[in-house]
């Protein structure tokens, strides 16, 4: 017998993963979801793949709040389901006004990822790995932080404090061939000399950047949801084959020491919900309390657990009880496709 029917809104519709993430919610195979979509541009995917869909503000404006849950009551919506980092820290000061479950951390562990000088300070509190990194701002300050670094004898690289997605993410190296650059590579590679970005950046002012040791090594990530102390269900993968920023070939692991680290930063921050956890190498460099990109298994669909969850038709235990079914080996292939409409 199918479970009654439900409404899910789903936020940053126009995100990469969007199309893979409600085709999963679609084909639960227990019951009938309608799905909204939001985002702050009318060219979003979710215009065109969701039963419905609302434009709202940036996830930075006072007003987003406001505007989400004017959609969530208007359209009868049961789950929120944020895709964004720019939308959770807007969604988590006003979760406790929304008329129903809201999958975001409390504030204080959205503000504490999103900051990546305060990520790196905590992590290197608790004894997991992460970059060395100096915070700073203007372009005398990010001179004199990479040569404390080790620039110009090796690579290091800067972001901004707060970012998402690779953006703003640049290699400092000596090395780097500008010609080579120009005529073989794509536009927006992310390494350039130092004495490039220093030209480029304004003396004062502009955002807080972190500057920060190069992490080498292949890339891993932990998937899951946390109930705010462990995590309840997840699973490790390596993240490859990068194109614009995004991984584009996963493979899940059995690595039960990645699965530790994960335990430990959930705990430390209080991460509920959904979230991803990065590595390259041994360090970890990012951690993001919300969905991303998903190894799905015909018998294992991490959302549409959430989902449940939320509902409250599955409890902790139960989830737990499911890690026996993560198949390592399991493997994603990322591909772009497209869309056409008159």
């Amino acid at each position: 017998m199918s479970l009654p029917s439900a409404t899910v809104l789903v936020s940053a519709s126009g995100a990469p993963g969007t199309a893979a993430l409600l085709r999963a919610l679609r084909e639960n195979g227990e019951r009938e979801l309608r799905l909204v979509g939001t985002d702050m541009s009318e060219r979003s995917v979710g215009r065109h793949l969701c039963d419905a869909f609302h434009r709202v503000p940036s996830g930075a404006d006072p007003g987003f709040a406001d505007a989400m849950r004017a959609v969530v009551e208007a359209e009868g919506v049961d789950v929120v389901l944020p895709q964004s980092s720019f939308d959770l820290e807007g969604l988590a000061a006003h979760r406790e006004r929304f008329p129903c479950p809201v999958l975001v951390s409390h504030p204080d562990a959205i503000h504490r990822s999103n900051d990546k000088a305060e990520t790196y300070e905590f992590l290197h509190g608790i004894g997991v790995p992460a970059p060395a990194f100096l915070r700073v701002n203007g372009a005398d300050a990010v001179d004199a932080a990479a040569r404390e670094l080790g620039y110009p004898d090796r690579p290091v690289c800067f972001k901004p404090v707060f970012s998402s997605g690779s953006r703003g993410f640049r290699v400092l190296d000596p090395t780097v061939d500008r010609a080579h650059q120009l005529l073989h590579e794509r536009p927006g590679s992310v390494a350039m000399r130092l004495e490039e970005a220093v030209e480029l950046l304004p003396d004062e002012g502009g955002p807080d950047l972190l500057v920060m040791e190069l992490a080498t090594g292949g890339e891993r990530t932990i998937d899951g949801i946390a109930d705010g102390r462990r995590v309840v269900l997840g699973h490790a993968k390596t993240r490859e084959a990068m194109r614009a920023g995004l991984a584009m070939y996963f493979v899940t692991l059995d690595d039960p020491e990645l699965m530790e680290i994960a335990d430990r930063i959930v705990s430390e921050l209080g991460i509920e919900w959904f979230f991803n956890i990065q590595l390259v190498g041994e360090q970890v460099i990012e951690v993001n309390p919300r969905i991303s990109t998903i190894v799905y298994q015909e018998d294992l669909n991490l959302p549409y657990l959430g989902v449940k969850r939320a509902l409250g038709e599955v409890g902790d235990d139960e989830l737990e009880a499911l890690r026996a079914r993560i198949r390592p080996g399991r493997t994603a292939l990322r591909y772009f496709d497209q869309l056409e409409w008159g």
